[in-house]
């Protein structure tokens, strides 16, 4: 993000301690701390993986005053985060981000070895990483991604795609979204980024469609930029 990367750690911090005891905020400071000292690199993936049975996996939940100051953040919505996601992007925004090579190293090897949720929690966390833009090659990996979780972290309630997507990644985003049933509405910058290539590839896709005899998603009128369907009964 283009604030201060201290800003987003200071929110997620801020909110898990109003909602976890003090033990177990006391672990994930603790651990923070150590990783920021330069703990070895085994106690990082180790925390991390270990992050969701600490501190369980509920929704965060927020309130409107939170989703407000997350908003102020280029237009962060973490409005569907887990705690167990907010506790490994705080464990992440720790790490020393110079130099550049070991801090992208580090979160490779979590992007290759992670399970689904750890997956989930690094594609929403890409928007709050260090140089954000230089992790374009990971979020098109989620976007190709056949698990839709997995998808939604990347499109899904972030300024992400809207801010570092080329053209051709975002309308591939769009495209994939109705072709999966991926609601479009979640998408942030949806009617900014429209664009006379992607309204092409609906139509297309339209077209297709009722050739095959099957209904046209009502959504796809929406990235066209109308309101209702072109014609009744699509």
């Amino acid at each position: 993000m283009e604030n201060s990367e201290v800003a987003p750690a200071a929110l997620l911090s801020r909110w898990l301690r109003a909602r976890l005891d003090a033990a177990t905020m006391a672990w994930i400071e603790d651990n923070r701390a150590r990783v920021t000292a330069g703990a070895p690199e085994r106690d990082f993936y180790a925390a991390f993986g270990m992050a969701a049975r600490r501190v369980g996996a509920e929704p965060l939940r927020l309130g409107a005053e939170e989703l407000e100051a997350a908003a102020r953040l280029d237009g962060w919505r973490p409005e569907s985060w887990r705690r167990d996601e907010a506790a490994r992007a705080l464990l992440l925004l720790a790490l020393p981000s110079e130099p550049d090579g070991e801090f992208r190293r580090r979160v490779e090897r979590l992007f290759d070895c992670a399970d689904l949720r750890e997956s989930v929690a690094l594609y929403r966390a890409l928007p709050l990483l260090p140089r954000p833009g230089e992790w374009l090659g990971r979020a098109g990996e989620g976007l190709r991604s056949n698990i839709v979780d997995v998808f939604e972290a990347v499109a899904h309630h972030s300024p992400y795609p809207r801010r570092h997507f080329p053209q051709p990644l975002w309308n591939q985003m769009i495209l994939k979204a109705l072709f999966i049933g991926s609601p479009l509405d979640p998408i942030l910058g949806l009617d900014e980024r429209r664009n006379p290539t992607l309204g092409a590839m609906l139509e297309n896709y339209a077209a297709e469609r009722r050739a095959a005899g099957r209904p046209v998603p009502l959504e796809l009128w929406r990235a066209l930029g109308f309101e209702q369907p072109a014609r009744s009964g699509e």
